[in-house]
């Protein structure tokens, strides 16, 4: 189950995931890690084939929904173990903000962290990982290479990312 939650994050409800990626798309919370070593790169996953949702596609570091009754840092170091088996990190929480798609709405609380961990993604969800520059990232975006609330997020955040270094 997944809160509901209003735009100010304040939970007010629960509903399945099914029916929260519905017609009616209620906002529910997810979260996002953005990883960044000191060398300026992000790492990002690029979505396992048999994702329902772009799959193929790269994306945030780790990604994922807030389960009913867990705080977001919870959902974050539980999305962080079972995507990529990082498990000892220190985040830093950069913003919160509404992304709408057609197909759902949810509300993101974007977290980074800098470091450069190992990484053992779950070929489930993960097909590869690799270290993206800025500029690699810049030439791929509106090319359909990234998802595009990575795209939005990343536009969003670049310059505080920049500013962690």
């Amino acid at each position: 189950m997944l809160p509901l939650v209003e735009p100010s994050g304040i939970v007010y409800g629960q509903a399945s995931r099914a029916w929260c990626h519905g017609g009616d798309k209620p906002l529910h919370p997810v979260v996002h890690l953005h990883i960044m070593d000191r060398n300026a790169r992000i790492y990002l996953q690029k979505r396992a084939i048999s994702r329902d949702l772009l799959p193929g596609y790269w994306d945030t570091a780790v990604g994922g929904h807030v389960g009913y009754g867990e705080l977001a840092i919870e959902a974050l170091y539980r999305e962080a173990a079972e995507e990529l088996g990082l498990h000892a990190f220190n985040p830093i929480f950069i913003e919160a903000y509404t992304y709408e798609s057609e197909r759902d709405k949810e509300f993101v609380f974007i977290y980074a962290m800098l470091g450069h961990p190992n990484l053992d993604p779950d070929n489930s969800e993960v097909s590869e990982g690799r270290w993206w520059t800025f500029g690699e990232i810049d030439s791929a975006l509106g090319r359909n290479i990234l998802t595009p609330n990575f795209e939005e997020e990343f536009s969003r955040i670049k310059d505080r990312m920049i500013a962690l270094l």
